[in-house]
């Protein structure tokens, strides 16, 4: 086997693997936009677990409650530090 034969067999396994691989990406992205409309279709695709267990809403527009922790967190460790 010549040093060109094997060139040319190690091209076409790269091709291959790549080929393989790019397929595997492509099922994985279709299969999770298909999972993800179902979940939206079914109106469980906004919800937060909470510390009680149960599930809440996210509210897109409610950043006040966020902004009100991260502020109180800030605060608290300036105070310790």
């Amino acid at each position: 086997m010549t040093i060109m034969d094997m060139l040319g067999q190690s091209g076409v396994l790269a091709v291959l693997g790549m080929s393989v691989v790019f397929g595997f990406l492509v099922i994985m992205i279709i299969s999770v936009t298909v999972v993800g409309k179902i979940m939206q279709a079914g109106g469980k695709g906004a919800e937060i677990p909470s510390a009680a267990g149960s599930s809440v809403p996210a509210k897109v527009g409610d950043n006040a409650s966020v902004t009100a922790a991260i502020s109180a967190a800030v605060n608290e460790y300036r105070k310790s530090n």
